[in-house]
């Protein structure tokens, strides 16, 4: 009797030339397999490092605030001092609105200084491009990111006061801990100023002084305004989704943020430094208005609420259980779902449209591209205890087109919501990252029911790209509303080969349209202004396109 064992068929012994060549050929595979995991691991540590770079540009700029306002105000005063004393005899009262200006001042920095506070950054800042031999071949300085005074399509935070506030949910990136100091971050961004030393003077401007004569009513309790403060490395990346609660936060959710942000990237670094401080800022400022403050509600009713009212009827049974369509080759079947509909909103900038869909009823998701927009938008959802909790001055940056001083230098309340309290649905959030980069996953592929775009089809580089996006994420028979100008971003710049704007005509943006699947169910012409001072004696107003369109159905066979 053979045992199994002994019936086994014998080996055959291979050359010992097959057998190196095999382990040589498997080395050399491992080897490439290293090389680009190395190449793959330098390129995120680059872009991480690029995206500190920016963030530490973006906060630095929020810091020199103070600096550059009162070096605008400099340049009047000397402008004033060069009159000769008859004509000073004329206009008495510009040493006492000088002195006013500069308690505005004081009390915007008190502002933007507990917003940097709030701010949690999603990065180690320490991080610098030393290592990096072609980091400066992805900062092209030419590729400049600019908020314009229209609108930052683009236009953004450290521990709270005296808040408390518990990260509760589930953090999308490793927690970061990192510490910088400001004397460092002078050291790794010396192609700035320094940011400007801020004394707790500024924290006393809010109890004493108004430029219309009344008193600021903050209460803030003992926030200390210290520069270093919101550097502190207790810093965490927590970026869970918004919490319906409304004694929890309502957190950014910074989806897919380091593979998106190179653009933005490029277009932050090299923007020509003190010049530009004010500017950006101011834009964020004058956002605020139009968002959050009582002020902006004529704009909002112009821009928003069209869109609301369009949403309100698209979506009439959206509070109660919805009937969803299942098609078939030969029947249609229905089935309940309770589920709210959802919304997306790309170019959200400050939140509250996507907040006010929200509270519609919808669940609304916010995409911001900009740092500058992000920092602020987190601090009023997240941190706002109660309406008109702050006060800021607005109009201060400019004196032309002035009725008066008293209209230039008034206060503004903000918010003028308490947004925690306003009634939201659940899984409202807020997404930092490019838009097209997002929303391409395939995972977001037929996610919406409605896509809202409200001045943000014109910040693309490439329109047609945004048209094709958006067609891909909407569910078929989903809606896209729009409104909003033609007033192309990049259509102004120059110098560089590489750089691209794509600017249709409105013709050709809703031929594109069509070939994406898109038929036109309304369309009108709304005119509206942005972030415009109402009581200015120039007022910019555009003449926008208002379309609904929906993405036809697939034809199944």
């Amino acid at each position: 009797m053979i045992s199994s064992s002994e019936m086994t068929e014998p080996t055959t012994a291979q050359a010992p030339e097959t057998v190196t060549a095999v382990a040589t050929e498997t080395e050399m595979s491992r080897e490439r397999d290293g090389e680009e995991e190395e190449k793959i691991r330098r390129q995120k540590k680059l872009e991480e490092a690029l995206e500190a770079k920016s963030l530490r540009r973006i906060i630095s700029a929020y810091l020199n605030y103070p600096e550059a306002a009162e070096e605008d105000l400099k340049k009047w005063e000397r402008s004033y001092r060069k009159l000769s004393p008859a004509h000073k005899a004329l206009v008495p009262h510009y040493a006492l609105k000088f002195e006013r200006l500069k308690r505005c001042i004081s009390t915007n920095s008190y502002f933007i200084f507990n917003m940097l506070q709030a701010f949690e950054p999603p990065i180690d800042l320490s991080q610098d491009l030393d290592g990096y031999e072609d980091s400066n071949l992805d900062c092209a300085p030419h590729e400049k990111y600019v908020l314009d005074e229209r609108h930052d399509s683009s236009c953004q935070p450290a521990l709270t006061n005296n808040c408390a506030h518990e990260e509760e949910s589930k953090s999308l990136h490793d927690s970061v801990r990192g510490t910088l100091s400001i004397a460092e971050l002078q050291k790794k961004d010396t192609n700035g100023p320094s940011p400007n030393n801020y004394s707790e003077d500024a924290r006393n401007n809010d109890d004493r002084y108004d430029c219309d004569g009344g008193q600021l009513n903050h209460d803030h309790g003992n926030a200390s305004l210290s520069a270093h403060d919101w550097l502190d490395p207790s810093l965490q990346t927590h970026v869970p989704l918004v919490d319906v609660d409304k004694n929890k936060d309502y957190r950014l959710t910074c989806s897919n943020l380091f593979s998106s942000s190179i653009r933005f990237i490029r277009h932050t670094l090299n923007c020509a430094w003190f010049c530009c401080v004010l500017t950006q800022v101011r834009c964020i400022i004058r956002n605020i208005v139009r968002d959050w403050a009582a002020e902006g509600q004529r704009e909002r009713d112009q821009c928003y609420k069209p869109i609301l009212d369009e949403l309100d009827s698209l979506f009439p049974d959206r509070q109660k259980q919805r009937y969803v369509s299942l098609s078939s080759a030969y029947r249609v079947n229905y089935m309940i779902c309770s589920t709210p509909p959802s919304c997306l909103v790309p170019g959200a900038g400050l939140g509250r449209l996507a907040l006010e869909i929200s509270c519609l009823g919808f669940i609304s998701q916010g995409n911001e591209f900009s740092y500058y927009m992000m920092i602020c938008s987190s601090f009023i959802l997240n941190y706002a205890q109660v309406p008109n909790e702050w006060t800021i001055y607005p109009w201060i940056h400019s004196n032309c087109n002035s009725l008066s001083d008293n209209d230039q230098l008034r206060p503004v309340s903000i918010p003028d919501i308490h947004p925690a309290s306003a009634g939201i649905t659940e899984g409202f959030s807020m997404c930092g990252g490019d838009f097209v980069e997002v929303y391409n996953e395939s995972c977001q592929a037929g996610m919406w029911d409605a896509v809202v775009t409200c001045f943000f089809i014109d910040t693309a580089h490439n329109i047609i790209e945004y048209i094709e996006t958006i067609s891909k994420i909407l569910k078929d028979g989903g809606v896209w509303i729009n409104l909003g100008p033609l007033l192309y971003h990049f259509a102004d710049t120059y110098g560089h080969d590489n750089e691209m704007s794509i600017e249709l005509s409105l013709e050709d943006v809703k031929r594109v349209a069509s070939q994406y699947g898109f038929e036109i169910e309304k369309e009108r012409t709304i005119e509206t202004t942005y972030t415009t001072n109402p009581r200015s004696m120039m007022q910019n107003r555009y003449y926008t396109a208002f379309w609904t369109m929906r993405k036809k159905c697939a034809i199944t066979t």
